[in-house]
């Protein structure tokens, strides 16, 4: 079967007034590239959708395609770069030229109590787009690490974890113990917090 690629940019999935904002890094190439909804048809979208499912921020465990039913619950997914990147590199002008699309998304969210960072890319993408919307200024410099979680000014949880990439879910870098633990404490966060 030859599937027509999707081969514009990405737009974020979910609904802006959710809770739980997850920002990753770009489209795969055969991926969200391919398929037109981000993180749909590839490898590290099946560790997060199957981790959204678990712990009830989707209805189903699987997605292959933008029309295959899968809806999020009180989450939206995003990504600093919009388009696939050559050679799975994001390069600087392109987090740039998308910047002005994650800034709007973070202000128009004005129900997020939590943002996770898939990998260090995002972790500081979000920071920088933060520090600038919000003057938010810290005396300890945060530093991304897997499981790291900072309290920010107006409410905001920011959750760092490793992107699922194949790259790391296959050298054993991030496990789904691991992955899972990230989105049990999102749940938790939210359970105290509602």
């Amino acid at each position: 079967m030859n599937d027509v690629y999707w081969g514009r940019p990405v737009p974020a999935f979910g609904m802006p007034e959710s809770a739980l904002i997850i920002i990753g890094l770009a489209p795969a190439a055969h991926g969200g590239n391919r398929t037109g909804r981000i993180f749909t048809g590839d490898r590290s979208g099946d560790w997060l959708f199957e981790a959204l499912y678990r712990f009830g921020f989707a209805n189903q465990s699987v997605s292959v395609d933008k029309d295959d039913g899968l809806t999020v619950r009180d989450c939206l997914i995003t990504a600093v770069v919009r388009c696939a990147p050559p050679n799975n590199k994001s390069l600087p002008a392109e987090m740039n030229n998308c910047r002005e699309y994650l800034v709007r998304e973070l202000q128009l969210a004005t129900k997020k109590r939590i943002v996770l960072t898939l990998g260090q890319v995002a972790f500081r993408s979000f920071l920088k787009i933060w520090r600038e919307i919000t003057g938010f200024q810290s005396d300890r410099r945060l530093a991304f690490c897997h499981g790291g979680e900072w309290n920010l000014p107006g409410d905001i949880v920011l959750i760092a974890s490793y992107h699922p990439s194949q790259q790391n879910t296959q050298t054993g870098k991030l496990t789904r113990p691991m992955f899972h633990k990230i989105f049990r404490r999102a749940r938790e966060i939210l359970s105290t917090t509602s």
